[in-house]
């Protein structure tokens, strides 16, 4: 899952990617109203994260604005006013939720499985590739009725392919996609997942699912590219 955080508080947009990366989610930063709508116009998102009180664009014109492009992503607001009009601004806005600073952590991340789950609920949450079967709300995978068990990052990875099934995905989308924007791709650390993902998913069957593209990336095929 990848979450979007625009906040101009250094100090809380940090403590919050901290914190949700601790819970397996890949998140990027935005300090300016002007840098988070690019990001969120470009990029797709599983969840944002949107301070009302921003610098250049706030966060009401923001949430306007991608409702308008037909940009559906969930929105939890945040803001340090507690005023009700300023709650009903927001969520007229567009958002879904909506929290006043400060906040507990715990809350925070219910409130972020509550919309991520939601936003699941409003499309198909099995996604399939020939014999293999990924549950994106219970995370189970299974090929040929087999469960696989994977660690969080190689379940982010997987599912991130079988969205792009019979794609190619390059080095630099799925480090921006798996990770964040942050993330080094020319490490070797794409390479050691994919190898561990063939263990697990290609090794006890004679039809290989994922791909080597070379000079390109990877692709999640039935077939060979």
């Amino acid at each position: 899952m990848r979450v979007l955080v625009i906040e101009d508080e250094k100090k809380i947009a940090s403590f919050i990617q901290r914190g949700l990366k601790e819970e397996h989610y890949a998140v990027d930063l935005a300090y300016d109203g002007e840098q988070g709508m690019y990001l969120a116009e470009i990029n797709p998102y599983n969840l944002i994260v949107l301070d009302i009180m921003l610098p250049g664009k706030d966060g009401v014109f923001i949430c306007r604005e991608l409702r308008k492009k037909n940009i559906n992503t969930p929105i939890l607001m945040l803001t340090a006013r507690d005023a009700i009009e300023d709650k009903v601004s927001g969520l007229d806005s567009g958002a879904d939720d909506y929290m006043t600073k400060p906040f507990s952590f715990e809350e925070f991340l219910a409130r972020v499985r509550s919309l991520l789950r939601r936003g699941a609920e409003q499309k198909s949450n099995i996604l399939k590739v020939a014999d293999l079967e990924l549950n994106q709300l219970t995370h189970k995978v299974k090929r040929a009725l087999r469960e696989i068990t994977l660690s969080a990052k190689e379940y982010s990875f997987l599912e991130f392919m079988m969205l792009h099934a019979n794609e190619v995905v390059t080095r630099t989308m799925i480090s921006e996609q798996v990770w964040n924007e942050d993330f080094d791709s020319f490490t070797n650390v794409i390479d050691v997942y994919v190898k561990h993902l063939r263990d697990k998913v290609d090794k006890k069957t004679d039809v290989p699912l994922i791909h080597t593209v070379r000079g390109a990336g990877y692709m999640l095929s039935e077939t060979p590219p």
